[in-house]
């Protein structure tokens, strides 16, 4: 039975908010989720899109394999630093500033690493291009429960699922694609114009006022999620390196410290100030059940996103564009499911689709945990469809389902803890898996003299599906509690310390 719809939230002057007892979406809001889904697409493409370049970056640039995987780990450590401050932007600035501030940064970066003259540069512009990224997606949940009514959000956030799952899946492949016949420097220069499409069409259709509140930015906090996102993400990339030694100990350490330091700065400000993430969303229990949910899906996805290249590239011997084509199924079946999902939770809620979700993601682990060197190509592809079916049916119940309870003043924290999260679960993942996979394979090689190193490596690919497939056992618990709730007022005690609207 589906839960009773909130009120419709009251607008701000010059906001476009199309009243929840329409159950329909206004011409101008259409166009500003529009106007969000692509740029938002095309920043988060960009994300994954240099993977399968590195190796050739490696040449050109003259640098070795520490220092070209800095192109990766810059822009994540620059993602979790720089989220956390979305809901402080989105409360202090108009919509489309906010806009034109990310895709401005975004593309300045991507022109400048499209020009770039050495590594240097191009790490800079990486940076860059991390700052407008961070921004957008936020930004885009946000101002999807702004401006869709309750019984749209469903099909419409089926839609931003395809933005936060296929982008990433199709980034190599079409990274694949330009560098088989062209220099690297097109990865950029085909995102450019996109990009600045985007801009110009959001800025003419972007309307809407700040969310109301005018808070003060704490410098502490700021200061703060530099160590602890920032050494999170760091420590836990470290992780998967073979002999790391105390590489990962010290960030990770560090992080965890300054994390704790930033949640009791946070829930400080709650009642004297403006906390930069405001943590009282974890009070509304659908969304710490989907905040967990979608953790665990994130670390099943980004594992997966590590684990099967490297499989198909070492073990069968595919090159970079042929592992591209084969990942591409599985991606484009994510990106027409999505819409289709969002239909049915508007019809069922989100219980038959997450538990159907996790249950067959979880399987189809079990099932990697038994791959051989001989498997079927055929036999991959299907399996991968497969995982893709089952994280496009958790992405769009567990995102709407978590951030359908929050009130208003809660969307943008909300949205920017759920992006803070999706990132630290990232890079938890892929270090976790490949770690598991890397030190398996090891003491493979060691146990056994007559092992062949092909045998020990495969020993290494079975135990991290196999230590996947276990984490995702949990996702099956947490999706039997989700539900799909009305908004309501914040529990006893956090009301008085709500910002005032």
């Amino acid at each position: 039975m589906r839960a009773d719809r909130p009120l419709p939230r009251p607008t701000s002057p010059g906001e476009a908010v199309t009243p929840a007892s329409d159950h329909q979406i206004s011409r101008e809001n259409r166009l500003v989720i529009t106007a969000l889904v692509t740029a938002t697409f095309v920043v988060i493409l960009n994300e994954t899109i240099m993977n399968v370049a590195l190796p050739r970056l490696m040449a050109e640039l003259r640098i070795d394999a520490p220092t070209v995987q800095w192109l990766a780990t810059a822009f994540m450590l620059t993602m979790s630093v720089v989220i956390p401050t979305t809901g402080f932007l989105l409360q202090r600035l108009a919509r489309r500033s906010v806009f034109i501030l990310a895709m401005s940064l975004f593309s300045a970066g991507t022109l400048l690493a499209a020009l770039a003259p050495g590594f240097p540069v191009l790490l800079l512009a990486r940076v860059v291009q991390a700052c407008g990224t961070a921004i957008m997606l936020p930004l885009l949940m946000t101002s999807v429960l702004s401006l869709v009514p309750v019984a749209r959000r469903g099909q419409v956030m089926g839609t931003v699922s395809i933005v936060i799952s296929v982008a990433p899946a199709i980034g190599p492949t079409i990274s694949g694609l330009i560098l088989q016949f062209l220099p690297w420097r097109f990865m950029f220069l085909a995102v450019l114009p996109i990009a600045l499409a985007a801009l110009v069409f959001g800025a003419r259709h972007l309307g809407g006022d700040a969310e109301g509140e005018r808070p003060r930015l704490d410098a502490l906090s700021v200061v703060l999620t530099v160590p602890a996102f920032g050494g999170l993400v760091y420590g836990l990339s470290q992780l998967g390196g073979a002999g790391s030694g105390l590489g990962p100990t010290i960030p990770l350490a560090v992080g965890l410290v300054c994390l704790a330091l930033f949640v009791l700065r946070q829930l400080s400000l709650q009642r004297s100030g403006s906390p930069l993430l405001d943590l009282r969303a974890f009070l509304h229990p659908m969304f710490t059940v989907a905040t967990a949910l979608l953790v665990v899906g994130m670390i099943a996805l980004f594992g997966v996103v590590i684990l099967l290249p490297i499989y198909l590239q070492q073990v069968r011997g595919l090159d970079t564009l042929a592992t591209g084509l084969l990942l591409l199924p599985g991606g484009l079946v994510m990106g027409l499911l999505a819409p289709m999902v969002g239909k049915w939770f508007d019809r069922v809620g989100p219980l038959p689709l997450t538990l159907a979700g996790t249950a067959l993601m979880t399987a189809v682990l079990f099932v990697f945990a038994f791959l051989a060197g001989d498997t079927p190509i055929w036999m991959v592809l299907s399996l991968h469809i497969g995982l893709s079916l089952g994280l496009a049916l958790l992405f769009t119940p567990a995102f709407t389902s978590g951030l359908n309870p929050l009130p208003p003043h809660l969307y943008s924290h909300g949205s920017a803890i759920l992006s803070t999260l999706q990132q630290v679960a990232g890079a938890a993942g892929t270090a976790l898996l490949v770690g598991v996979m890397a030190s398996q394979a090891r003491a493979t090689t060691v146990a056994g003299a007559a092992v062949s190193p092909l045998e020990a490596q495969m020993n290494g690919f079975r135990a991290a599906f196999l230590v996947a497939a276990v984490v995702a056992i949990a996702s099956i618990i947490l999706a039997v509690f989700l539900r799909n709730r009305p908004a309501v007022p914040a529990p006893e005690g956090a009301v008085a310390a709500a910002p005032a609207h």
